[in-house]
């Protein structure tokens, strides 16, 4: 299983803003962190798959 930080996240989307992830995270088009200590991190898979779930739209 493969985390990313917000900056892999980031580049993974195409360099989408901050802002815009945690307005698609609200809206459920991304799936929520995990924190490990004070730091965020995704699983790399989830996003795979909203990611695919969004382009199936």
């Amino acid at each position: 299983m493969k985390y990313l930080n917000l900056r892999e996240l980031r580049t993974k989307l195409g360099n989408r803003g901050r802002t815009t992830i945690y307005r698609d995270i609200e809206n459920g088009r991304l799936p929520k962190p995990i924190k490990f200590g004070n730091r965020l991190y995704w699983v790399e898979a989830d996003v795979d798959q909203a990611m695919s779930a969004a382009q199936t739209v």
